[in-house]
């Protein structure tokens, strides 16, 4: 410990000796921002003028520009200095001033910008900053098109950096200024080469001298070395200077993510401290073999984890950065060993605690979905690419640079472009990755090189998928396209035809709204239930094929996705967690599999809210947990002792009204959860008041709006409840939603979107009593918004709308004339009919819907007892 403080203070007395000379302060507090340049709001930055209008029932969100200004007095001095201007990501266009004159322009909304004003800056003065920024579309920027919102906005830290003549250089692509490259490494002896470009501002010549000094973990020193260099007059100079023979270096690697620190320091002659730079080294090596998998330190690790998107309820992607740093802290606990960047650089903190907590990283820049063939378009991209790998490349977690995703997907999708316009796409696209391929191998050696695809030969056809040296497969089977075990069949078929190519499965996962649960998950109905049974099928087909590199879950959170329609409007739902980073069930599962340092037991019941029970029916129950036998106790009695199996026990739990108390136990953990259950032996409201029908669905759905769970629906029983005709609507090729569309003026969006069209009567047997009825609609004919992401070809509704009117009848009640859905609410509104009725001995609730026109459509039905 007595060597630690000492270290601190050596530490505290350059930092000190730094500031005197180099500093770097953030400007984040205080700026003014406006849409339109007459009204003015302070703002702090992070900043973005999209994270509530990206949420709202309006089509679209505001993509255009944004104006920014902020003063900063600069003292007179620091007259001698050279000051930088440096932005750390603004999306996605961004113009400089200062003081009026303009100082530089960037393209590119992820990776960070610098300017030199040196030349611009008044002294002893107030100076003004504005940022002119657009996110508008804009052909030659990418990314043109991509399932995620495209916040605009400066919404990472501003510095303003103030340096001495002569310093570490900031002007390479906004970089460090330095590189560390792992020339040899072995577990007997390693050593780097450090290239550091230094820069002298000054006029004349200058002497100066550069130290480096590699120290562990525990603070010892592991080598030093330093060398003199006359630095010419107004020029920048790369210098490379070699650490040797570190012998027996502590590795890094997920399972003990060994850190030693790298520290340098540029003195002038006087041997005063002008510049200071440090940086995580870790000591590692990758390899990747298309028949083995994936190789660390040369040992097989097959890396299971996440793809992670960095917006955040409430925040858009302004989100302050410890915020940001939570999610790689879930994800490390989770057990996963491996993170996707999707689809773009994300904040460098991030990578800095993938060094320190043990994560391989695989980052890329946002090439999506469509390239544009423009020379601005590939100038853009190949300058993404620079500033991505140099502002990225020291981070001993970052194994793998990447560079395009689903690149042929809006291809696949097209139908107005002829074959040649085809072609020419596919030729644009395989000349830019070829060139992005081609830079990144020689700006990181080092590294492994990647992209991902969909489900599609055309990344076959045309090579494309041979260029990286790992190829990832976005693949939703089971989702979008056939089933769950089509995925093996898929890949152990692409391994056949090309068995010199290393895979990985880059894209998995179903969406899953935790307010939707049932007993029998199907495909695309959002359930937590079809979510588990997909993860954990995809992870035993992954886990059971040595030549797949690893898996990457999309998504870690549910992230902002402004035209989607799902079981949450606006959201990706696909995510582990959901967007307020609640971990769903789904991620405690991934825990029991991965994760086997601690005893670990989660019991999968905390989203069965207000569970409503038939008759004895028992309710299935999943446990996750990483032992091997599970013993289960139920309100105090052992029900039995289950094997667990890919880290799952599912029981048939027969639960009792009222609360129940589930438990496992075993000598290293105990864990329980209470559930309130309400057990309904018929529909005579003794013990409830309300009762809910989520008609034309095979799933619960807890409604917030209406505080109560609306069971599924079912046909006829007598007794219960049921319809006598209809079907399900929008059910065909197993796209269990219904229609997925935002329903505007309702958060109840799984209760509108399910419904039975061509119903004509609907029971339910409840007895005599004054009942409130609420029957909810929506008229499901709509022209959808195009979303290429929930289709398996290229349908669209092109059929001509038919007219929908109906009577409704509550019992002999008029409840509804001439109802038009269409007619009385032309955009998508969720609409309730509300009405009180009497109900006679032995005559039960029958809902008559009578066509006039078109087949009658329901949603669902609340019924609520009054006496």
């Amino acid at each position: 410990m007595i060597h630690k403080i000492k270290y601190l203070f050596v530490l505290l007395c350059m930092a000190f000796s730094f500031e005197a000379y180099s500093q770097s302060k953030t400007i984040n507090s205080g700026w003014q921002f406006s849409e339109d340049k007459n009204s003015w709001e302070t703002i702090n930055i992070p900043h973005t003028w999209n994270k509530l209008d990206a949420f709202d029932d309006e089509r679209g969100y505001r993509r255009g520009l944004g104006y920014y200004k902020k003063q900063v007095f600069i003292s007179s001095d620091e007259q001698e200095n050279v000051h930088y201007l440096k932005f750390n990501a603004v999306n996605q266009e961004a113009t400089v001033f200062v003081n009026g004159q303009k100082v530089g322009n960037h393209k590119g909304g992820y990776t960070a910008f610098n300017f030199d004003v040196t030349d611009f800056v008044e002294f002893d003065k107030y100076n003004l900053i504005e940022v002119v920024v657009d996110n508008s579309h804009n052909l030659d920027i990418p990314p043109l098109d991509a399932d995620f919102t495209f916040y605009g906005g400066i919404y990472r830290d501003v510095e303003w950096i103030t340096l001495p003549k002569q310093h570490v250089s900031l002007s390479d692509f906004a970089s460090e200024g330095f590189y560390v490259n792992y020339d040899n490494v072995s577990e007997e002896k390693a050593s780097i080469t450090v290239s550091v470009i230094l820069k002298n501002a000054a006029s004349t010549d200058a002497k100066t001298q550069l130290k480096l000094s590699l120290i562990d973990a525990e603070g010892k020193g592991v080598k030093t070395l330093s060398e003199n260099f006359t630095l010419p007059s107004d020029a920048s100079n790369e210098f490379k200077i070699k650490i040797s023979d570190i012998y027996n270096p502590k590795l890094w690697s997920p399972e003990d993510p060994y850190l030693y620190q790298l520290k340098l320091f540029l003195y002038d002659e006087k041997g005063s401290v002008l510049d200071s730079k440090s940086t995580n080294i870790g000591f590692r090596w990758a390899a990747v073999d298309p028949v083995k998998g994936f190789f660390l330190n040369g040992k097989p690790l097959k890396l299971i984890g996440v793809n992670r998107h960095q917006d955040y309820k409430g925040y858009g992607n302004a989100v302050p950065i410890e915020l940001q740093k939570k999610d790689i802290e879930l994800i490390k606990n989770m057990g996963a060993n491996v993170i996707r960047f999707a689809h773009y650089p994300h904040a460098r903190e991030l990578y800095d605690l993938c060094d320190k907590l043990g994560i391989v990283v695989w980052t890329e820049i946002p090439i999506i979905n469509k390239v544009t063939n423009s020379d601005a378009f590939f100038k853009t991209s190949i300058n993404m690419q620079k500033e991505h790998i140099k502002q990225y490349y020291n981070y001993p977690s970052v194994v793998m640079f990447g560079y395009m995703n689903e690149i042929f997907i809006r291809l696949a999708f097209d139908g107005k472009s002829t074959e040649a316009q085809k072609e020419e796409l596919k030729s644009t696209s395989l000349k830019l990755a070829t060139q992005l391929e081609d830079l990144t191998r020689k700006l990181a050696p080092n590294h492994i090189t990647v992209m991902a695809g969909h489900l599609n030969e055309v990344y076959n056809e045309t090579g494309i998928a041979d260029l990286p040296m790992i190829f990832g497969w976005n693949l939703y089977f089971g989702w979008y396209d056939k089933d769950i075990p089509d995925l093996g069949i898929f890949l152990d078929e692409q391994h056949q035809r090309y068995p010199n190519r290393s895979l990985l499965l880059s894209e998995y996962g179903p969406g899953a709204d935790v307010r939707i649960f049932t007993k029998t998950p199907k495909k695309f109905d959002f359930s937590i239930g079809y979510q588990a049974k997909l993860h954990q099928s995809y992870y035993q087909q992954i886990t059971a094929r040595p030549y797949m590199t690893g898996m990457t879950a999309w998504n870690f959170a549910d992230f902002g996705s402004e035209f989607r329609g799902d079981a949450i409007p606006h959201v990706n739902q696909k995510g582990l967690v959901q967007y307020d980073r609640t971990p769903k069930d789904i991620y405690y599962w991934y825990k029991s599999v991965l994760d086997k340092k601690q005893p670990f037991v989660h019991i999968a019941t905390g989203y069965l809210n207000d569970l409503i029970l038939f008759g004895d029916e028992a309710y299935p129950v999943q446990i996750f947990s990483n032992q091997n036998m599970v013993p289960v106790y139920l309100n105090g009695v052992k029900l039995n002792e289950y094997e667990a199996e890919n880290g799952v026990v599912e029981v048939q739990l027969p639960l009792k009204n009222g609360n129940n108390k589930i438990e496992v136990r075993t000598q290293e953990t105990h864990k329980t959860k209470f559930l309130e259950v309400k057990r309904v032996k018929s529909l005579d409201f003794k013990n409830f008041n309300r009762f809910g029908i989520n008609i034309g669905s095979h799933f619960h759905f807890y409604d917030v709006e209406h505080q109560i769970t609306f069971v599924p629906d079912q046909p006829y029983k007598e007794g219960w409840f049921g319809y006598i005709d209809g079907t399900a609507y929008g059910m065909a090729k197993d796209k269990n939603q219904g229609i997925p569309h935002n329903i505007k003026n309702s958060t109840s969006e799984p209760l509108f979107q399910t419904m039975l069209e061509g119903c004509s009567m609907y029971k339910v047997d409840i007895p005599e009593g004054t009942y409130q009825v609420n029957l909810f609609f929506v008229e499901p004919q709509i022209k959808p918004t195009e979303n290429i992401y929930n289709l398996s070809d290229s349908e669209t509704e092109t059929a001509p709308k038919k007219q929908r009117v109906f009577d409704v009848y509550l019992n002999s009640k008029t409840m509804e004339k001439q109802f038009n859905l269409a007619r009385a609410y032309p955009e998508k509104y969720g609409v309730i009919l509300s009405s009180k009725i009497s109900i006679s001995s032995q005559e039960g609730l029958t809902i008559n819907l009578k066509a006039i026109e078109g087949k009658p459509v329901i949603s669902g039905i609340l019924i609520e007892k009054l006496d």
